[in-house]
């Protein structure tokens, strides 16, 4: 591991002034990710500032009946707050599939949104990587990409994002708050995550040495009855190779609201509006169910070895939001 310098921050404008004073600084949260390919010599840091004492660990409601979290809430705090198992359960399902509990103990809010790929061309620096190295070549196209993107990706890159949290805020419509030296700013989530193009290294819409500093729930009442569903490998511990967060508000037989998003099949969170379209106005049932999903997937572009993610995202949509349609009945 290259040699690096430590500092710990105690207010956000002390964080950024220690950023600002040093382009090869990033910032450290609980160091779940970032310390992992310190080690394996793909994050090469000058200097770590520990943003873990700042004044950003808390949970609140807002105004308007939404939640605003703290950048620095662990994801163990997120999961077991009240106000996010009653009113946003799959966001606490979600991150309680996202990792082991000593993980969750240390991984922060902030931290899970910018974490890196899993893609192991990505984190092997004997490998070409153009999300690594820009112009050197996406070895996963023709190599092992049994796990990777069946959406939203390109000839440059085919990995997927790792996070389970941000695909349960991503259904949610979640705003991402954040700091930089020419003042605050906000981001939809939505917009948060770059599209891959021809420059996968540019993976977020923050602008250079910005801090994250919350994330903002707005009121869902959908979201009151959500699910998230994680498949992966091994019952264990294990990133997801496809999973699911849905809400549905059934009212006199039809559903007035659908909230969709999918995770592990593209390079972001991926929020599913074709089926959200399809579903809204429609009466519950597996048919109708399928037939959202189809709408989705049918963008699919798999490679040879992933194909079979869309048939499991297909019959996932369907498991879920059907658990959803017989909730809503009794």
């Amino acid at each position: 591991m290259k040699e690096f310098g430590y500092q710990r921050a105690f207010d956000v404008s002390g964080a950024l002034a220690l950023l600002d004073a040093d382009p090869g600084a990033r910032f450290l949260g609980g160091g779940t990710n970032l310390v992992d390919l310190m080690k394996a010599g793909v994050e090469r840091p000058a200097r770590l500032v520990d943003v873990r004492e700042l004044p950003l660990a808390r949970i609140e409601p807002t105004a308007d009946g939404g939640l605003h979290i703290g950048a620095t809430v662990t994801n163990s705090d997120l999961a077991a707050h009240p106000g996010v198992r009653r009113h946003y359960p799959a966001l606490a399902q979600a991150v309680l599939a996202g990792a082991s509990g000593q993980l969750r103990n240390m991984a922060t809010v902030g931290g899970n949104l910018l974490q890196r790929t899993r893609c192991g061309y990505f984190a092997d620096v004997t490998r070409p990587c153009n999300k690594r190295v820009p112009g050197s070549g996406c070895p996963a196209v023709e190599g092992e990409h049994r796990n990777h993107a069946i959406l939203g990706a390109s000839d440059h890159c085919v990995a997927v994002h790792p996070s389970d949290m941000a695909v349960a805020l991503t259904a949610f419509d979640a705003v991402v708050s954040y700091e930089s030296t020419d003042g605050p700013g906000a981001l939809p989530l939505t917009e948060f995550y770059l599209p891959v193009g021809d420059t996968p290294h540019l993976e977020t819409a923050l602008p250079p040495g910005a801090l994250i500093t919350g994330v903002t729930l707005p009121p869902a009442p959908a979201a009151a009855r959500s699910r998230y569903r994680k498949v992966r490998e091994r019952a264990s511990y294990a990133f997801a190779i496809g999973s699911v967060a849905a809400a549905l508000d059934v009212r006199d037989g039809v559903i007035r609201d659908a909230r969709l998003a999918f995770g592990a099949v593209a390079s972001r969170p991926w929020r599913a509006t074709a089926a959200e379209r399809a579903l809204t106005g429609a009466p519950p049932g597996d048919e109708v169910f399928a037939a959202a999903a189809e709408a989705e997937l049918s963008a699919a572009q798999p490679l040879p070895d992933n194909g079979y993610k869309v048939t499991l995202m297909r019959n996932l949509v369907v498991a879920v939001l059907s658990g959803l349609a017989e909730e809503a009945a009794r």
